[in-house]
């Protein structure tokens, strides 16, 4: 029966107590037999413990005394053995026992055939998993990368799927790679490194980076120069185009040469790359076409490779493999060529005509020509009839069967017709005796300047053929005999345009000379290349330069006819040139400086020399700083400048330089008398901050009458 303590009977609590005693007991026992229990042991040590425990009164679980030898003596727990031993830790037992609960210490293993096997119980090995670094991850992304854009040239896709990538951390190995890689292949690949790393510049990868990434280069050339032999030229030429190309900055090479031991290829490298290319004469130029690059194909080049294509065709009648080679010419914007060249050769060879025919068509189909580069290449051919007719007499025929042949399959849009009618009416205007004759004259003075680079006498031949109305065929000639010479030329014409732009033309003039430039882009591309590339140039330029006003951009927008996508192009191309980071300098600086400054930069010498001039300085040695800024067509911001401090100081030294440069011829009527009307028209402004200035105007004026600087006519 349960007791009111719980659910032991009376009993069974005594047999508990009863076994706490014995415990205690066994341990006393233990304790004593112990090897490490201290104190000297005799023989008889055991026996007489045992005789003692033998007497101890135990009692017995009825509640009975039981003497030694009792039946409680049975619940000693000691060895059969005769040895004594410290119990086993833990209380497992001992040889001969099941061991404590969940002694897993045996040797055990599974059953597979036990009914209550468990595949859950089967033991497991740990597999070892590789940590992946993601340096590493991003390094064979990126060489996927380039490998693609090696391949396609895409530079778009490159820089999206770079961006995409991520880990932007880890830019300065991309840069690295991209270089080490590009080093190893042909000029090409090298070329389109460098167009790709302009590309990223600023908008994916940082100054910083870039930089960072060519350092890494320059530490790693001991070991690039085991694999390429050319190694240090090479790289060489790698820091040279970066610093031409303004991704990096030019004390790069001093920094990085303080970082590297001079024993060391890196150190070699940039001594070859300031000494051999960046000091050299024309270096940019020179560092630009060292790969060719894809802006310098020569036109007869492309012809040629064409006509090849073309003949190979016919030949061999493999459509997929010629569009195959049209496309690997990347030259997209001069495949009205393909289709100009590919008509006359179905004129020449008649059995020829429909592999020819099946041709364009499948090149149309597939997108491979535009329908724009289609309608040129007719129209090409359409201007060159008569002269074609000498050596096939039946061109003309076989043209007016072709063009609505074309149009019927759906490969030669139908507003050929149309545009052919107004080509007409240009060329009824090209015959105008009096424009004939102006184009002819505007050739031989852009000629002669760009031999002598006198712009006060192009603008006095200008003025002697008395046809502003023309101004803007002018401008649009002027830049595009530039965009076919050098770097040289290109810089002689913006430096043009800004004094024409003071002198005698009018914004008019300027926006409706750039207009015509625009409509005839894709006229110009048949002669050069890069054409749209080196037009957007001159547009960004001229906004650099103050000739066009940023707002001017999108009156020419405005201007174009719809159907003008090219000139779209090219101008959405300049308004990204002037909205990229440090765009002043770099459009001032992408022909190489020429043979002038900038505006704002002659502005700048001006007045420090006027300043040196006006705190102490020599007449005869203002007049020479004058002289040195080779700019006589901008000598009214002298006479400007200079009245400007003399109203300001309220002393007359500044009249004093002015006569000296007359004197000598230095400054001319003309520019004196434009420096002064330039006064006059901002006389409000001026009078803000001079009161009397328009006293002080009145006096000059008089007195440049009197020593016959300007005419007695000038109100």
């Amino acid at each position: 029966m349960a007791s009111s303590e719980g659910f032991l009977t009376k009993g069974q609590r005594e047999m508990m107590k009863l076994a706490a005693e014995n415990a205690e007991v066994m341990s006393s026992v233990s304790l004593a037999t112990s090897p490490k229990f201290p104190g000297p042991k005799s023989p008889g040590q055991n026996s007489s413990l045992l005789t003692e425990h033998h007497h101890h009164h135990i009692k017995a679980p009825g509640g009975q005394s039981a003497a030694h030898g009792g039946v409680a003596v049975r619940h000693v727990r000691r060895t059969h053995s005769g040895k004594l031993g410290r119990a086993k830790k833990d209380g497992a037992g001992g040889k001969g026992t099941w061991g404590k609960l969940l002694d897993t210490d045996g040797e055990s293993f599974i059953d597979h055939n036990d009914p209550n096997y468990d595949s859950g119980e089967e033991p497991y090995d740990l597999v070892g998993a590789t940590v992946s670094d993601p340096l590493d991850e991003y390094k064979k992304a990126v060489v996927s990368l380039i490998e693609e854009y090696f391949s396609t040239g895409d530079v778009e896709v490159a820089v999206s799927d770079l961006r995409e990538l991520g880990s932007s951390e880890y830019h300065p190995y991309f840069v690295k790679r991209l270089v080490s890689i590009a080093m190893d292949r042909h000029n090409k690949e090298k070329e389109m490194a460098s167009v790709l790393l302009s590309a990223l510049y600023a908008d994916v990868i940082n100054p910083a980076q870039i930089s960072r990434g060519f350092f890494m280069l320059l530490e790693s050339a001991d070991d690039l120069a085991v694999d390429i032999l050319d190694a240090v030229d090479v790289l060489a030429l790698f820091v040279a185009r970066g610093v031409v190309d303004d991704i990096l900055p030019p004390a790069f090479i001093t920094r990085a040469r303080k970082m590297l031991p001079e024993t060391s290829k890196g150190f070699e490298v940039l001594q070859t790359a300031e000494k051999s290319y960046l000091s050299a004469p024309h270096h940019a130029e020179l560092v630009e076409r060292r790969w060719g690059g894809s802006t310098h194909l020569t036109v007869d080049e492309v012809k040629k490779k064409i006509a090849d294509i073309l003949r190979e065709y016919v030949e061999s009648g493999d459509t997929s493999e010629a569009c195959t080679c049209i496309r690997q010419l990347g030259v997209s914007f001069f495949h009205h060529e393909v289709v100009k060249r590919a008509l006359v050769l179905a004129m020449e060879i008649q059995t020829a005509e429909p592999l020819i025919l099946k041709l364009l068509k499948e090149a149309a189909d597939e997108g491979l020509i535009s329908s724009s580069q289609m309608v040129k290449g007719f129209g090409r051919l359409a201007e060159s009839l008569d002269d074609l007719a000498l050596d096939i007499p039946s061109a003309k025929k076989k043209f007016e069967s072709l063009v609505p042949q074309a149009i019927s399959e759906g490969w030669l849009d139908a507003t050929f017709v149309k545009s052919s009618h107004e080509n007409n009416g240009e060329k009824r205007d090209k015959n105008d005796e009096k424009l004939r004759r102006y184009k002819e004259e505007a050739v031989s003075i852009i000629h002669e300047y760009f031999l002598s680079d006198d712009i006060p006498e192009l603008i006095q031949s200008l003025e002697d053929l008395q046809m502003p109305e023309y101004n803007p065929i002018f401008l649009k000639r002027l830049i595009t005999l530039a965009m076919d010479r050098k770097n040289r030329e290109k810089e002689m014409a913006s430096v043009l345009l800004s004094a024409l732009h003071i002198e005698i033309f009018s914004t008019d003039d300027m926006v409706n000379g750039f207009v015509l430039l625009l409509e005839s882009a894709e006229d110009t591309a048949l002669d050069i290349l890069d054409a749209s590339n080196e037009l957007a140039f001159f547009l960004a330029r001229a906004v650099i330069d103050d000739v066009l006003a940023p707002l001017n951009l999108e009156e020419i927008g405005n201007m174009l006819p719809p159907n003008c996508t090219s000139g779209s192009e090219t101008l959405r191309m300049a308004r990204s040139l002037i909205a990229a980071r440090h765009a002043g300098e770099r459009i001032l600086r992408c022909w190489g400086g020429g043979t002038g400054w900038a505006v704002e930069d002659a502005k700048d010498k001006i007045q420090k020399l006027l300043e040196e001039y006006e705190s102490g300085g020599v007449v005869s040695e203002a007049c020479q700083c004058i002289r040195d800024l080779g700019m006589p067509f901008f000598n009214h911001e002298v006479v400007k400048k200079a009245l400007v401090m003399a109203m300001e100081k309220k002393n007359d030294r500044m009249l004093e330089l002015l006569q000296a440069c007359f004197t000598e011829g230095l400054i001319t009527i003309n520019q004196m008398t434009k420096g002064f009307n330039r006064i006059k028209d901002g006389l409000e402004d001026l009078a803000l901050d001079i009161p009397n200035a328009k006293d002080k105007l009145k006096f000059y004026v008089e007195h440049g009458k009197e020593r016959g600087w300007l005419l007695p006519s000038f109100g």
